[in-house]
């Protein structure tokens, strides 16, 4: 499945992060000096938006639904995503390599609208690194847990050798009710296993239904996937939130054509498939936003005052 798009759309996103990556800074000689960092003290780069003025678009408020989205999937960044950075895709847009992508969870492949998933992100993600050649990989399996889809990981990241893995993962641990604490250390590991390689690793949280949110035990699966990449430090799609808003949004614009459950019905089956649809979208953005998060270096310490 592997896209490429044309010499023509140089300048999209892949060479604006090569650029603000060190790639197009010149002058260095007039450049004033800066101050002398304090021993402790970290040195934060420059944001690419403040450097290289085309990506202040990239990088909306999170408060306010993202025009980069298509408008049936359109979700403010604080509902969509918790950004990290990804080193090994960073150094392959710096490399002007392909970007390989492992996809695993039991909707990263399937029937119907579920099967287009993988050709969906590969396509979004080709027109957000227009000069880069994406490749996904779906290996996917119906049902699987956590535990089970870390067995499988091993053999496939030798045989696939991806950049970045995308892993949808706990609706189906919750439905099955894998104990939590068991869940989140199978899950902590397997990140942590997979980072010890140089891979990234993107997580994608369970999905949304009015019947799922009335499960209690469901969203403690939510919460503990949440604190998994966050202790992690690697970046969560927050599909169950992402899908909250929209069904909210959905259900309010059904209120004029129907009432009552009829209304949410409705708006529960055209959000199944808007799910998926959406899914590819919210994922290439998640890892394009946090693609531009800045670099922070570590500043050097100050050297020792010799004694009198």
């Amino acid at each position: 499945m592997a896209l490429s798009l044309s010499p023509s759309l140089l300048g999209g996103v892949s060479l604006a992060l090569v650029s603000c990556l060190g790639f197009a800074v010149q002058a260095q000689s007039t450049t004033p000096q800066p101050a002398p960092v304090q021993p402790g003290q970290v040195q934060p780069a420059q944001p690419a938006h403040a450097e290289i003025p085309a990506l202040q678009a990239t990088a909306p408020g999170l408060d306010a639904p993202d025009p980069s989205l298509s408008p049936e999937c359109r979700v403010p960044g604080s509902k969509l995503y918790t950004l990290a950075k990804l080193k090994a895709v960073k150094k392959a847009l710096v490399e002007h390599r392909a970007v390989q992508v492992l996809t695993i969870g039991s909707n990263s492949g399937g029937i119907g609208t579920a099967a287009t998933y993988p050709v969906r992100l590969e396509d979004a993600l080709t027109r957000s690194l227009p000069d880069i050649e994406v490749t996904v990989e779906s290996r996917g399996v119906s049902g699987e847990i956590a535990f089970g889809a870390a067995e499988r990981l091993r053999n496939q990241v030798a045989e696939i050798e991806p950049d970045l893995v995308v892993w949808q993962v706990g609706g189906n641990d919750a439905l099955a009710r894998v104990d939590i604490e068991d869940f989140s250390q199978s899950l902590a590991e397997t990140v942590a296993w997979i980072k010890s390689h140089g891979i990234d690793v993107v997580l994608v949280d369970p999905q949304y239904t009015a019947s799922l949110a009335k499960d209690d035990y469901y969203r403690q699966f939510v919460q503990a996937i949440q604190k998994v990449a966050e202790r992690a430090q690697v970046p969560l799609v927050q599909r169950y939130e992402a899908m909250r808003y929209l069904a909210t949004r959905a259900i309010s614009a059904l209120k004029g054509e129907s009432r009552g459950d009829t209304a949410q019905s409705g708006a529960g089956f055209r959000l199944a498939d808007l799910g998926y649809r959406c899914m590819a979208e919210h994922v290439t953005r998640a890892i394009t936003v946090s693609l531009l998060q800045p670099d922070v270096a570590p500043a050097k310490a100050a050297a020792p005052v010799p004694a009198n």
